[in-house]
């Protein structure tokens, strides 16, 4: 840390919702970090814990510059790794010198899940960790190996309820477009069936956009995975939407790589948003100019 902000390491990424929260950084790139179509923490090849001096140091910051904020993130790419003690000082800490911030966030994935017993995540949340961030991308065994992802379906539907068991809201992630055109429509309803399953409180759905230096980006190049047409992705969300069925929760595709921001509340507004969809595959709705998208 300096005089004029926090000390971060390499870029630094949050979900849209987090925008306008404290960015605590406590880990360093992803613990994973083979995902295909990734290239958020390529720079930061080494996984790495940072100091508990340090992450005092930008907490005293934020305490000091950030009163007036009531949300905080913790960053990198997979915070919920950290070992549980590590974790219960940092979160305490929290609450010692930010009293005021209502809510911790964190990206999480199936391998730091597994690694926290129930008991673990409910004193984390007991805490202030009150919401999760899990990319599950695709339901389809096939394109989750394919690309990478380190977990199977049932892995992912296993660790999604396992969390949510927890208390901790959970928001998860889906790539539209990751199954390429062949499995556009398998892709579609196996996600709907895992989200399904697992029924968070939270649906993102993003739109893929390659981006050079990733192996996905080459399969591309070399004519082995195709980009799909803005016609194509509608036709694949409201698919995923018709098969997924929410006890009570968001399914969203606001973010900026989206052709058509949507705002469902499930199941209330599932009917209208599949007309809407429809509606914008005849013409009728006009979509986000392309050089209006942004990952």
């Amino acid at each position: 840390m300096n005089e004029y902000g926090m000390d971060y390491e390499g870029m630094i990424f949050r979900p849209p919702s987090e925008a306008y929260s404290i960015l605590l950084q406590v880990t360093v790139g992803c613990s994973h970090n083979k995902c295909t179509f990734c290239e958020m923490y390529k720079e930061k090849r080494i996984f790495k814990i940072k100091s508990d001096e340090q992450i005092m140091k930008d907490l005293a910051f934020a305490a000091k510059h950030h009163r007036h904020i009531r949300r905080l993130f913790l960053c990198d790419g997979d915070a919920l790794i950290l070992p549980q003690k590590r974790l219960v000082h940092i979160l305490k800490e929290v609450k010692r010198q930010l009293p005021w911030v209502e809510r911790v966030g964190t990206y999480a994935n199936t391998k730091s899940i597994a690694k926290k017993s129930v008991e673990e995540l409910k004193e984390l949340k007991a805490l202030g960790l009150s919401i999760a961030y899990m990319g599950l991308e695709t339901g389809d065994d096939q394109t989750l190996s394919a690309i990478k992802k380190g977990a199977d379906a049932a892995r992912m539907i296993d660790m999604g309820k396992k969390i949510r068991s927890a208390g901790i809201k959970l928001s998860v992630t889906v790539l539209l477009g990751i199954a390429g055109r062949e499995r556009s429509m398998v892709h579609a309803q196996e996600t709907g069936r895992v989200l399904s399953a697992i029924d968070p409180e939270y649906v993102g759905a993003l739109s893929l956009m390659l981006t050079p230096g990733t192996p996905l980006y080459e399969d591309h190049l070399a004519g082995n995975f195709p980009v799909l047409e803005p016609d194509e992705l509608l036709r694949e969300l409201g698919a995923m939407i018709a098969a997924t069925h929410m006890t009570d929760g968001l399914f969203h595709s606001n973010h900026a790589s989206n052709y058509l921001p949507i705002r469902a509340k499930m199941p209330a507004e599932k009917e209208k948003t599949l007309a809407l969809i429809n509606r914008a595959l005849e013409g009728k709705v006009a979509l986000k100019p392309e050089h209006l998208r942004a990952l």
